[in-house]
């Protein structure tokens, strides 16, 4: 029991390490710098969130994203725009920046998140644009996703636009491949227009229309330089560094610049599908050593931080709650059901490893049932990372009741001390003797030689787990299965004996 307290309060303690935010001295009117680097994933929009709202508490004027990626989950992206979009009394600053450890773009989801913000400052050499979203398919290559997907994306980004008073065409054109953009000048006015505007101004004669350039040609996707995005009204300010940034848009206050920490990245390691695909096959397989161990030891424990660690970090970044729970509880009930009192596996055993799939599964995704294609193409990757896990968790358990008994490392998993008589006293056989007698019938008992059996056959009373109870010669012994388990009443003969232990298999 104190083992397991404290491996719950090493796993909590972790947890809170990393829901922790390192304090920031400044106070009222400070500017805040908050990066948005590298795929777009939920645990950044955690980290986003976070920041975002410990800024507000401390009396932060001024919000400046950094936004550094090539963009990332369509559902994350959304997210995120929304959430900066539903900040009050506070401007927010979308800044695409150059360094030497940056790539110096903004596109696809990155450029949904800088629509979002209230201006966006460009660096030197940097881009912003191409937001179309895509899809993964069978062979690994990037495709367009459905109409319904486009659709959906391109109404968010005009509708950010619109609202931040960014050149809704140009965020259309980040979209829609089959959007045509002008540049042209009416009776010396510049304006950006679409390819049936631009037809109906020149059908009209009063108008002096003059085509200056084309900005974004059909089948093609809209990237802008940050020149271009500054000519074009997207951009307000190129800026290669905060102080110029500051200067640019007249903003006062120190600058406070967030840097993701320890914690922050260890949350995004151990939330990624290749460690959770890990910790699921470690945490199944240890659930079953466990429930086929007497007692509760290290593999309970392991278990419990494996499961805990997946749901627990997946509940920081919100997609965990009471339905994931629910179901997985439920399917390790079903599944010690089938162990300890349905013999085989059937139905019982499969429907709890479904049900453990779906919370795990529910676990990544801030949705239940997938409605749009992007949401489908996120629960389909989910359900690729929880498979895995749980095949490769199968077929380490299927090794271990094959090989089990030859490993040495199980040894410890194996009550090798056979207990005679109960804790009131020697054991009712041998009642009527005395205590010298008993004590010297059950040291001949302990030190009966096995060997014996060697090559006898008898049949099974319990079912061989591969521990199980067997007769020979109207005697019950422990034995081990090698190999499958072995259902009651089934022959058996006696194949190797190492010890005390007794190493069958079935003749049935």
């Amino acid at each position: 029991m104190k083992r397991i307290i404290l491996a719950f309060y090493l796993v909590l303690s972790c947890i809170s390490l990393m829901n922790a935010q390192a304090p920031v001295p400044h106070g009222p009117g400070s500017v805040w710098i908050i990066p948005i680097k590298g795929d777009i994933e939920p645990f950044i929009s955690a980290f986003i969130r976070r920041s975002s709202q410990n800024a507000l508490a401390k009396g932060a004027s001024t919000i400046i994203y950094e936004i550094d990626t090539f963009g990332g989950r369509v559902d994350t992206a959304l997210q995120i725009s929304s959430f900066i979009g539903s900040l009050k009394n506070i401007r927010t600053i979308a800044w695409v920046r150059s360094g030497p450890e940056s790539m110096g773009v903004s596109w696809s989801a990155g450029a949904l998140i800088a629509l979002s913000c209230q201006d966006i400052v460009m660096s030197s050499g940097t881009s912003i644009g191409a937001a179309a979203p895509v899809t993964i398919g069978p062979d690994g290559q990037m495709a367009p996703t459905g109409e319904k997907t486009v659709s959906a994306v391109r109404s968010q980004m005009a509708a950010l636009a619109e609202k931040n008073k960014h050149p809704v065409l140009l965020a259309l054109a980040m979209v829609d491949q089959d959007l045509e953009v002008w540049e042209i000048q009416v009776n010396g006015e510049n304006r950006l227009v679409n390819s049936v505007e631009l037809e109906n101004l020149e059908k009209n004669s009063a108008n002096q229309v003059v085509r200056q350039n084309q900005v974004s040609a059909k089948g093609k996707l809209l990237s802008l330089t940050a020149g271009e995005a500054l000519k074009y009204g997207l951009a307000r300010a190129v800026a290669d560094n905060s102080t110029e940034l500051l200067q640019k848009l007249e903003i006062t206050g120190e600058v406070s610049e967030l840097v993701p920490s320890m914690a922050d990245q260890i949350i995004s390691v151990f939330t990624s599908g290749t460690v959770q695909t890990i910790l699921i096959l470690l945490g199944l397989v240890m659930l079953f050593l466990e429930i086929n161990s007497p007692g509760f030891g290290i593999p309970g424990v392991v278990a419990i931080i494996s499961f805990v660690t997946v749901f627990g970090l997946n509940a920081l970044l919100g997609t965990v709650g009471s339905l994931e729970m629910i179901l997985f509880l439920v399917g390790v009930a079903l599944l010690a059901v089938e162990i300890f009192i349905l013999p085989g596996f059937g139905i019982t055993g499969i429907s709890g490893l479904v049900l453990i799939g779906l919370s795990l599964v529910f676990s990544r995704q801030d949705f239940t049932i997938p409605n749009l294609p992007w949401q489908w193409e996120i629960f389909g990757r989910n359900v690729i990372f929880v498979s895995i896990g749980i095949i490769l968790a199968i077929a380490a358990i299927a090794v271990i009741a094959l090989m089990g008994p030859r490993l040495r490392i199980f040894d410890r998993l194996t009550l090798k001390t056979k207990i005679e008589g109960t804790a009131g006293g020697p054991d009712p056989e041998h009642a009527g003797t005395s205590v010298m007698e008993a004590a010297r019938v059950m040291s001949d008992e302990v030190e009966e030689n096995y060997g014996d059996l060697l090559g006898k056959q008898g049949k099974t009373i319990s079912t061989l787990r591969p521990s199980g109870k067997a007769e020979f010669n109207g005697k019950t012994y422990t034995v081990e299965a090698d190999g499958v388990f072995i259902e009651p009443n089934k022959p058996v003969e006696v194949i190797r004996v190492r010890g005390n232990r007794i190493i069958v298999r079935s003749i049935g």
